[in-house]
């Protein structure tokens, strides 16, 4: 072999290894960038009402080749993921004050304000115009009095499980109070606010534990009103008009709105691959071309109202919506002041619920179910223990507890939510036996419920069941149902073998909903809460 055979020998290895070495990191860095944390798609934990949006993020991921994986949630959920140390490379939440409130609000940094999307009264267009709200600027103190006058009623999202509940509820303390430079403990001790967020509250007829719900029961239902996000009741009012149902006008209190800054924040995880793709994917978002298309989606891209000519489909001025007005926001209370308004909201100022519990106790509960049933009754009723994520009944609710089998069993009462002791001691000595009937049961919950007054309390059942109904009739519940005087909503927790489209037949016709407990009952329990 000559010199220059050798020489081309030598060339062509440091090529070869050159080339193996540049395949290898870009290999290593697309693999990262790819993948995102530890290995797979880069994990986004977004807010319930970011779904409409879900291709506009998307777009930039499949444009870039990466994998993406988005978990949507409600606000409190979201606060436990994050909490509990479930592992994310971004949130999209629904407001900066609850990145604030985590427990490791250090590992979230970059948060930028992605679009405003105001919290609204929505009326229907006919009531507006009999409070005489159609082209006008009301306040506060003028829908207080519609609902003192008994003229205005309205369903909301659970102030404790929802940002848009707790928004309008802070929005309320705030304005009520005489918007303060600064809410303050004070404020929320004086007698008159007191009495005042009580009578507003007293207004309301239905409660949600989510956004996404809401709108559903809006669909279905009929109700005078509602508190939902612009952006919410602008979709909401493009379906209704669809189905030549009225829609909903909306109102902006012209002493303060609250508005969801919809925050999009970069978890800290350690990897500069990661907080590199967050970097570029939160400037795609700001983009000017990406801030038209959010508008599109009703959402508005600053206090102003919106940058382009959108649409007038979008946002209709017959559904009062005036795009040229500057939304004059309300001020959010430090951390402190908002946990202890939550928890005089769950305790003392909301209006008072009577929640009657169908609690299967057939055979099939026998050893495990019933424990996990008991487990999770003791939580929910032991005030102490369900304090701990805003669910805790108050000393104005009533309860009632229907144990069930192939018949009713017992009925256990108490007309105070924070004396259970009786209530729980009694579910933990049933015991399971018998076929199942789903049905009986939940007529007697409707006639305890039909002897109250829907304007003292808001009234709901809860039933549980571990497996398919057998016996029992389900057209004496439709007919049951048929004979209310007042919608009475039912919801239900499946559990073990339950079928899915049983439940769904007796909560459809309430304007209901249906938990899956398989996995976690005692979860679906804490869930169902934020519903009544």
């Amino acid at each position: 072999m000559d010199n220059k055979q050798k020489k081309s020998i030598i060339i062509i290895s440091i090529v070869f290894f050159a080339l193996v070495i540049l395949f290898s990191s870009v290999f290593n860095t697309g693999k990262s960038i790819i993948n995102g944390l530890s290995g797979n798609s880069f994990k986004i934990l977004a807010s319930t009402e970011n779904k409409d949006i879900e291709p506009v993020i998307k777009k930039y991921f499949n444009d870039k080749g990466l994998g993406v994986k988005i978990d949507y949630a409600g606000t409190i959920e979201i606060m436990d993921k994050m909490n509990n140390g479930e592992d994310y490379n971004a949130i999209w939440a629904s407001n900066s004050i609850w990145l604030y409130m985590l427990n490791d609000s250090y590992k979230v940094t970059n948060s930028k304000s992605t679009f405003i999307n105001p919290v609204v009264f929505g009326i229907k267009k006919s009531v507006a115009e009999k409070l005489g709200f159609i082209d006008k600027e009301v306040y506060t103190k003028d829908i207080l009095k519609a609902i003192k006058d008994g003229d205005l009623k309205f369903v909301m999202s659970s102030a404790t499980q929802t940002n848009t509940g707790a928004s309008a509820y802070l929005g309320f303390l705030q304005t009520l109070a005489g918007n303060p430079e600064v809410l303050t403990e004070e404020h929320l001790k004086d007698e008159q606010l007191i009495s005042d967020i009580k009578d507003l509250l007293n207004g309301v007829t239905r409660t949600s534990g989510s956004d996404e719900f809401l709108e559903e029961a809006l669909k279905k239902g009929d109700y005078d009103a509602a508190i939902s996000y612009e952006s919410s009741l602008i979709s909401l009012n493009k379906e209704l008009t669809k189905e030549g149902k009225e829609p909903y006008y909306i109102i902006y209190p012209v002493d303060g709105v609250t508005i969801s800054d919809s925050p999009l924040a970069y978890v800290n995880n350690g990897s500069d691959e990661d907080e590199e793709i967050f970097l570029d994917f939160q400037k795609y978002i700001l983009s000017k071309d990406v801030q038209k298309t959010l508008e599109n989606y009703g959402r508005r891209t600053w206090y102003g109202g919106v940058n382009s000519k959108a649409s007038k489909e979008i946002f209709n001025k017959d559904w009062g919506i005036d795009t040229s007005k500057y939304v004059s926001p309300i001020k959010y209370p430090s951390s402190a002041i908002i946990k202890n308004a939550l928890i005089l909201y769950q305790t003392e100022f909301r209006k008072p619920t009577h929640t009657v519990f169908c609690l299967d106790f057939s055979g099939s509960m026998y050893g495990e179910g019933n424990a996990q049933l008991v487990k999770a009754m003791d939580y929910i009723l032991t005030e102490e223990k369900a304090a701990n994520n805003l669910v805790q009944f108050s000393k104005n609710d009533k309860i009632d507890v229907i144990t069930f089998e192939s018949k009713i069993l017992n009925i256990f009462s108490t007309e105070s939510g924070t004396d259970t002791g009786k209530l729980i001691s009694n579910i933990k000595v049933s015991e399971p036996g018998g076929a199942t009937n789903l049905y009986d049961p939940v007529v007697k919950a409707l006639k305890i419920l039909s002897n109250d007054d829907p304007n003292e309390y808001n009234l709901s059942v809860i039933l549980m069941t571990d497996g398919e109904g057998n016996s029992g009739s389900f057209y004496n519940y439709k007919s049951a149902y048929k004979n209310l005087k007042n919608e009475i909503p039912v919801y239900a927790i499946m559990f073990g073998s339950a079928q899915r489209y049983q439940l769904e037949e007796i909560t459809e016709i309430a304007n209901g909903k249906v938990f899956d407990g398989r996995n976690n009952l005692l979860l679906a329990f804490k869930e169902v809460r934020g519903y009544n």
